[in-house]
C-alpha cells in the first residue's frame, strides 16, 4: 500500500500473511536485519507493526517500483532505461551488496536478488529490498548449511544441489541480474527459438562467439558503449562460474563495473546452470497441484510454460501462504469505518 506518514513523508507498507508461521519468522528476519543496517542502495525501513495477526512493515516509498515492473522483459512504464542509467543501476546494486558482504558485521547473505526484489527511486537509483530469507554469517564462517530457498534462475547451482550457502550465491545472482539490464531480456523466456530460451546459456554462447554485443538491449538502437556494455556481460559470466571461488568479490566486481580494475578474459569460464532446470527446455515438467512441488535435487516449484520474469520460487521455506502482499495503491479517503487503528514500532 502507498500511504503516507504523519511528517508528510510517503512511505509504501508491505503486508505480510500472518497465516504461516514460516510467514512471521521470515517478517521477524526483515526487521531484524534491515533495523541494524543503512545504505544509498538499500530500502530503508520507518517502523513495523507487530500487533495480533498484523504483520505490518513501512519502508519509504519508491515511486519507479521494481526493475522486474519496468525493465526486465519489455517493462510495463513509459521510462526511458539508457545506457547510462543501466551502467548506475548495476553499479548501485553492486555497492549495495558489497555492503551487505564485506562492511556489515556480522556479514549478510540476501538469498534471493532478482530483479523484483530491485526497486527504484525517483531518480531511478536502485534499492535492494526484500530481506525476508537473509542470512547473517557468523563471525569466522565462510559459510553456512541451511535449507534452499529463493527464485530459481538466479539460484547458485551449488546452493540448490547442497544446500551451501556463501556469499558467492548473490554474487550468481547479481551476474544473471547484470545480463539481464543489460539485455532487457528475463533469465528464462520459453517463447523463444530453444537454443535462446535461457539467457545465461545464450551469453556464454555468444561470448564464446566473440559476438556478446548483439545480446545488448535493441531498445537502445546503437546508443551505448559497446566496449563497455560487452565488459558488463563478461562481468556478469565471472559472477556466475560454475566454481564458486572463481566468482569475484563484489567489491571487485564494483571495480571492474567503473573500469578501475581491469577483466580478465583468460578467467571467465563457463556459467554453472542448474541441469534440471535447464532439462525443462526439452521436456515437460510433472503436472503438479497448486502450491506443490516438484523434486530433483532440491525442491522447487518449476514450470518451463511462463516467461514471467521471477521463474518459480525454492520452496522449501516458503509457502504461498507466507507471501509478502503488495497492494498498488492505498485511498486517502477511507472512511473512518473501514479505517484499523495499527501501534507502529519505529527502528
Amino acid at each position: 500500500m502507498k500511504g503516507q506518514l504523519k511528517d508528510g513523508k510517503m512511505a509504501a507498507i508491505k503486508v505480510l500473511s500472518a497465516e504461516s508461521k514460516q510467514g512471521v519468522k521470515e517478517f521477524l528476519t526483515e526487521i531484524d536485519v534491515i533495523s541494524k543496517i543503512e545504505h544509498e542502495n538499500l530500502v530503508k525501513l520507518y517502523g513495523c507493526c507487530v500487533e495480533e495477526n498484523q504483520r505490518i512493515l513501512v519502508y519509504n516509498y519508491l515511486e519507479n517500483n521494481s526493475l522486474a515492473q519496468t525493465l526486465i522483459g519489455g517493462g510495463h512504464s513509459n521510462i526511458q532505461f539508457n545506457w547510462r542509467t543501466r551502467r548506475e543501476i548495476c553499479i548501485g546494486i553492486a555497492c549495495g551488496l558489497a555492503f551487505l558482504h564485506e562492511e556489515v558485521r556480522p556479514h549478510i547473505i540476501h538469498r534471493d536478488i532478482k530483479a523484483s526484489n530491485i526497486l527504484l527511486d525517483r531518480d531511478l537509483m536502485p534499492k535492494i529490498s526484500d530481506f525476508g530469507l537473509a542470512k547473517l554469517i557468523p563471525p569466522n564462517m565462510t559459510h553456512v548449511s541451511t535449507r534452499v530457498a529463493g527464485t530459481i534462475g538466479y539460484l547458485a547451482p551449488e546452493y540448490a544441489i547442497r544446500g551451501q550457502l556463501t556469499r558467492k550465491a548473490d554474487i550468481y545472482s547479481f551476474g544473471v541480474l547484470v545480463v539481464e539490464i543489460v539485455s532487457g531480456r528475463c533469465n528464462t523466456n520459453t517463447r523463444l527459438p530453444i537454443d535462446e530460451q535461457y539467457l545465461l546459456e545464450r551469453t556464454w554462447q555468444l561470448y564464446e562467439r566473440r559476438e556478446l554485443v548483439g545480446l545488448v538491449d535493441t531498445s537502445l538502437d546503437g546508443d551505448f558503449d559497446a566496449e563497455e556494455a560487452c565488459r558488463f556481460l563478461k562481468i556478469g559470466l565471472l559472477c556466475t562460474q560454475d566454481t564458486p571461488k572463481l566468482r569475484p568479490s563484489m567489491s571487485s566486481v564494483v571495480k571492474m563495473l567503473r573500469g578501475e580494475k581491469a577483466v580478465d578474459d583468460n578467467k571467465i569460464t563457463k556459467p554453472g546452470l542448474i541441469s534440471d532446470f535447464m532439462d525443462l527446455k526439452v521436456r515437460p515438467p510433472q503436472s503438479t497441484k497448486p502450491g506443490s512441488t516438484m523434486t530433483t535435487a532440491s525442491t522447487y516449484n518449476a514450470s518451463s510454460g511462463s516467461d514471467s520474469q521471477d521463474n518459480s520460487t525454492l520452496s522449501l521455506e516458503t509457502s504461498a501462504a507466507a507471501t509478502s502482499t503488495f497492494i498498488s495503491s492505498m485511498s486517502s479517503e477511507t472512511s473512518a469505518a473501514n479505517t484499523t487503528s495499527f501501534t507502529f514500532r519505529t527502528v
